[in-house]
């Protein structure tokens, strides 16, 4: 029987992260995926013969830390110092042109709105950049450590000064309509600056509590929440995380699904030993790191009979239902845009922020939106690779699908959205639809089959003020430690979230470090 210091499940960016830096501290690491391919959503794969595209389709905030600690240039990645712009289309051709350093399509009056707006925005989230790269704190019986971190948190809110400091504590839990009411006039502007507040959400613009803070943290990177495309696109980063862990030592098992983490419950507790695979082989380790989601974790791999029943019920109570679907296009040519001259950014198809609510409004009720809200871009353009030469690929996330939908997910309703979406593409870009080859719908049913993540959701629980921070994703669970002794988690249901940032896996493998 194999023994390792260290057994991680799961292959996605933060289970590699956390295996990267368990390895190169000198534990014996095995880092076990259930797939034939590393990376999770992030993974990329062909959906259609010659053409492939990854879930996550962009980067917006992996830091530079993590690049510089484990020298991933050296592996290949290079992160992009050009961000892509936020385009809010119109059906005129009025586009809204959001980028780095401001902001054109609109009035001179809300331009220099904009400049006030962002420059705030920018000061809030860098006061708590870095808090999404360490441990919060549980409330409560604290060391000097974690009391130490609780007083900087409080300095770095101090030294925004009084004004700065009342103004983020007030925007940080407004509805999204209600910070853009306050700013802008234009639907269009509205919609587009909010999309990054909402999107991966289940919440909408009118939602209380929802969503300001997850904006503020999607601004943590050094785009500050723009999406860049690294040379070579997301698999590049995929790609250079597993070299480096090889680099390191770390042993690596893909194709190999986890039935049950091995659990020895005594009168002093239980305890994690190893995991036992499908096949039935153990493996033992003097610890456990569970990279997938909070509820397969603890429901699936420990099992009810090993857990107290307050914190089972927490678990079970995480909300865990996706809203957003994705779409593939295989083209069989560029597309174009109305008034639209480089197509290799960001668009984002949401009119006004009524139509989003609208939109999440018919999900509500399980039905997919009669107006459908759409972010695209056209990776193809960035890493030639994913398409035959002449083809591209168009990846589109499409906000407020429901996971639960009204009567079920079957081959037909899927095929009556697609053709939903295609029609409302073509009215932005003429003629797309007849460049489709092939489409592809993920369903966030899809998402939690073919990549083993409960309800389909991007963050494995909702980004959300109750389940965030040191609440994330449930006390006696959120500092990345758990009530059986030797199991940690590292996936996106911990602090700090979901997107391709690693965070969480940095930070579980500093608390086991330390």
């Amino acid at each position: 029987m194999q023994h390792f210091d260290t057994i991680i499940i799961g292959g996605g960016h933060n289970g590699l992260v956390c295996a990267n830096y368990l390895g190169k501290a000198g534990q014996k690491v095995l880092l076990i995926e259930a797939s034939e391919k590393l990376g999770g959503l992030a993974a990329t794969r062909e959906f259609y013969p010659g053409f492939k595209a990854s879930v996550a389709h962009a980067i917006n905030q992996f830091p530079e830390k993590i690049v510089s600690d484990l020298n991933l240039t050296r592996f290949g990645y290079e992160q992009s110092s050009r961000s892509m712009k936020n385009i809010g289309l119109d059906l005129e051709g009025n586009h809204v042109f959001v980028t780095q350093d401001g902001l054109s399509g609109v009035s001179d009056k809300e331009v220099r709105q904009y400049d006030l707006y962002i420059a705030s925005l920018k000061r809030f989230a860098k006061a708590l950049q870095p808090f999404w790269m360490k441990k919060m704190p549980a409330i409560g019986g604290n060391t000097i450590a974690e009391i130490l971190t609780f007083i900087q948190i409080g300095l770095k809110l101090k030294l925004l000064g009084k004004k700065d400091m009342r103004e983020l504590l007030r925007v940080a839990s407004l509805p999204a309509r209600d910070l853009m009411d306050e700013n802008f006039d234009s639907d269009l502007l509205k919609a587009t600056l909010s999309w990054d507040a909402l999107v991966g959400s289940t919440q909408a613009p009118r939602s209380p509590n929802n969503s300001i803070l997850t904006l503020l943290y999607r601004m943590a990177g050094n785009h500050h929440g723009h999406y860049m495309l690294p040379e070579g696109g997301v698999q590049s980063l995929i790609d250079a995380l597993t070299d480096a862990a090889k680099s390191v030592g770390v042993e690596i098992r893909c194709d190999s699904p986890v039935k049950k983490i091995s659990i020895k419950a005594d009168k002093n507790g239980v305890k994690a030993e190893g995991v036992i695979l499908d096949g039935g082989e153990e493996i033992t380790g003097d610890r456990v790191i569970s990279a997938l989601d909070p509820k397969q974790t603890f429901i699936n791999l420990v099992g009810a009979e090993h857990l107290e029943i307050e914190f089972l019920n927490r678990i079970n109570r995480l909300r865990t239902d996706g809203y957003v679907a994705k779409l593939h296009l295989a083209l069989s040519d560029i597309p174009n845009f109305t008034g639209i001259e480089t197509l290799d950014d960001r668009f984002i198809i949401a009119p006004t922020m009524d139509t989003i609510e609208f939109a999440w409004d018919d999900a509500k009720y399980g039905q997919c939106p009669e107006n459908p809200v759409i972010e695209i871009v056209i990776p193809s353009l960035n890493s030639p690779a994913l398409s035959p030469e002449g083809g591209h690929v168009l990846s589109a996330n499409i906000m407020y699908i429901p996971y639960r939908k009204k009567g079920g997910w079957s081959e037909e309703s899927k095929a009556h959205l697609v053709k939903k979406l295609l029609n409302t593409l073509d009215q932005y870009s003429p003629g797309l639809s007849e460049k489709v080859i092939h489409a592809e719908l993920l369903t966030p049913v899809d998402l939690e089959k073919d990549w083993r993540v409960t309800g389909g959701h991007w963050h494995h629980t909702e980004l959300a003020l109750d389940q965030m921070l040191m609440m994330r994703p449930t006390y006696e669970a959120a500092q990345y430690q758990t009530p059986v002794d030797d199991l940690y988690i590292c996936g996106a249901g911990c602090h700090p979230g979901g997107g391709l940032m690693g965070a969480a896996g940095f930070n579980a493998a500093k608390v086991i470090l330390t």
